[in-house]
């Protein structure tokens, strides 16, 4: 029987105009498009502007949902991760999942779970700043116990008791992005392992076996603990990872681990596979690799960033999606793997199409887990 992979892209969910307070980042009113429209080529070399085929679309639609999620099942994505964001004690955000995802009539096709963003919120998102007001905070991310609770009793409520959340074991899977903003706002790695605990228990009064908790890893990261006398300690991330007690890892963005700054692809895909082929060792839980189609944030900014993945074609992510099935037919139980991502314009990471490669991104995920069956 031809095996079957879980193929999750990361959603980032910006394309609408139907939250409120987008509009102090994108005053136009339809959300992140708007700095995708203002995009310039800034190098001879730079692969910029680029459009979407789909248009300017709003992703919080439900009739343009459906018509995504065919696009993505027909190519393999399977599972969709959306980032989710709470800030200033409410959602942020949320639209794209709540009005188009699961208001699309077919979206019992795929699955869907969460990553916690629970990242400051930064100027970076509003061009009109982005690098020039430094870091300057909109929204911190930290989260104290009370704030967690009604984190996780909303999101148990709304989001894991649908059948088609994606989950292992039977348990939900939700991500946490930002571990330093994590553990602090709630005191310390003790105090984050009992919060994890408390809501593996609060979880099963839903009918739920528990909680699966996954952590996006940056490599080799020091957790910086702040003390309320304004001391710090610091804990290399095996240590708190094995501390806190997540149930398996993965990656957000390559970025977050190798630089990709005047180096070739191949060169770039060989530290990813390098860093897949430590995780498991080091961290002593489940790792499922993870693919970034590239990464260039130029969009966000008026100045040149030098950070761009190049060489980065349709052909080359097919050999690191190779790579990666091969990975988790060795190493993974559950073939999870890990996209960045299904809509990030802005980072250039995205498996929508456009007018540089078409479908192409599609096409190699196809190519790869889906015409051989």
């Amino acid at each position: 029987m031809k095996k079957c992979y879980d193929i999750a892209a990361y959603v980032w969910p910006s394309y609408t105009g139907d939250e409120p307070r987008a509009r102090i980042f994108w005053p136009e009113g339809y959300g992140e498009w708007q700095t995708v429209k203002s995009a310039e080529k800034k190098t001879p070399d730079h692969d910029w502007p680029r459009k979407p085929l789909w248009g300017y679309v709003n992703e919080a639609d439900p009739y343009v949902m459906e018509m995504q999620i065919e696009a993505a099942t027909d190519h393999g994505v399977n599972v969709f991760i959306y980032d989710w964001y709470w800030y200033d004690n409410r959602p942020f955000l949320e639209q794209c999942l709540n009005n188009g995802f699961l208001g699309a009539k077919n979206n019992g096709k795929m699955k869907f779970m969460l990553m916690w963003a629970n990242h400051d919120a930064y100027a970076v998102w509003d061009k009109r700043v982005a690098g020039t007001i430094g870091d300057a905070v909109v929204w911190e991310g930290k989260a104290n116990r009370e704030q967690f609770e009604t984190v996780a009793k909303r999101v148990t409520e709304k989001y894991f008791t649908k059948e088609n959340y994606y989950k292992i074991d039977g348990k939900p899977v939700f991500i946490i992005y930002e571990i330093d903003n994590f553990v602090n706002g709630l005191g310390g790695v003790e105090q984050a392992r009992d919060a994890l605990n408390w809501w593996r228990e609060e979880a099963k009064k839903y009918g739920l076996p528990g909680v699966h908790f996954q952590l996006t890893c940056r490599g080799n990261h020091t957790l910086n603990l702040s003390g309320v006398d304004g001391s710090s300690t610091k804990i290399g991330s095996k240590k708190f990872v094995s501390a806190i007690g997540f149930d398996s890892t993965t990656h957000y963005q390559m970025i977050h681990f190798t630089p990709v700054e005047d180096r070739t692809f191949d060169d770039i895909a060989n530290s990813v596979k390098e860093e897949w082929n430590k995780m498991e060792e080091y961290y002593g839980v489940p790792y499922y690799p993870h693919v970034s189609i590239g990464w260039d944030n130029n969009p966000r900014f008026n100045s040149y960033r030098p950070q761009v993945t190049k060489g980065n074609t349709p052909e080359k992510i097919k050999e690191l999606l190779i790579d990666a099935k091969k990975y988790a037919d060795e190493h993974n139980t559950v073939p999870l793997i890990t996209i960045n991502s299904w809509n990030e314009w802005t980072e250039t990471s995205y498996l929508e199409p456009d007018d540089l490669y078409g479908y192409g991104y599609l096409e190699a995920i196809k190519e790869v887990f889906c015409d051989n069956k």
